[in-house]
């Protein structure tokens, strides 16, 4: 039975989006398992088609309030270190650094064994103005960032995971990502809202010294 809102001091599109979260299955079930998010389910949906995890790995998480993936991945891996403008509750085995992931390296490589990570994921959104072509500099810009950060930090055959908008990665982005990379898949878990354009990269196997280091975007 769906459920109804009965604050009627609310803005439509608050209501819209009330009434979606009190409807979600994956909201719902969140709650029940006590996962920060509902985005919980899309790391646990990606590990379980690629295995990007593996238990002594150490991973960085990008724009990681309120924990969502970090709580799924520490119960996996070694290390986890997640980094957020925002404040997120502490979670057992994941250390947090608050700032810009771009400006962070002092403070992040204290935290990694030998200045390296087994994989970086990314879960980051901008906020969304409803232009189509915009959302999707936008969404890529972020992505191109989380790939650039990865040569500072990713090892040799590490992964990444980052959050793009369906449409997929721009064409030149994706081949430079394809030759640093041996695998590179779009992938849309069932978790993600039918209606959302949110897609994930998921590329495996990092080549550290391979072509493509030098992007002229940044």
């Amino acid at each position: 039975m769906k459920q109804r809102i009965k604050n009627t001091s609310l803005t439509q599109s608050s209501k819209i989006w009330l009434r979606r979260q009190m409807n979600d299955e994956f909201v719902a079930q969140a709650k029940k398992l006590g996962y920060r998010s509902r985005a919980s389910f899309k790391i646990l949906e990606i590990q379980k088609k690629y295995r990007v995890f593996s238990k002594d790995d150490t991973v960085v998480d990008l724009g990681a309030s309120p924990g969502g993936w970090s709580q799924i991945v520490s119960g996996i891996v070694k290390n986890v270190v997640a980094i957020d403008l925002l404040p997120m509750d502490p979670i057992e085995n994941v250390t947090f650094i608050c700032g810009d992931f771009l400006n962070s390296f002092d403070d992040l490589y204290k935290c990694l064994p030998n200045r390296t990570a087994n994989v970086v994921i990314s879960d980051m959104a901008p906020n969304t103005c409803g232009i189509r072509k915009i959302d999707h500099i936008r969404i890529m810009n972020l992505a191109e960032s989380v790939y650039e950060f990865c040569d500072y930090v990713l090892c040799d055959g590490g992964h990444m995971i980052t959050k793009v908008f369906q449409g997929g990665a721009d064409v030149d982005f994706l081949n430079v990502v394809k030759r640093r990379f041996g695998k590179v898949a779009h992938f849309k878990p069932k978790s993600s809202r039918k209606e959302s354009p949110e897609m994930y990269l998921v590329c495996i196997g990092f080549k550290k010294s391979g072509i493509g280091k030098s992007i002229a975007w940044f």
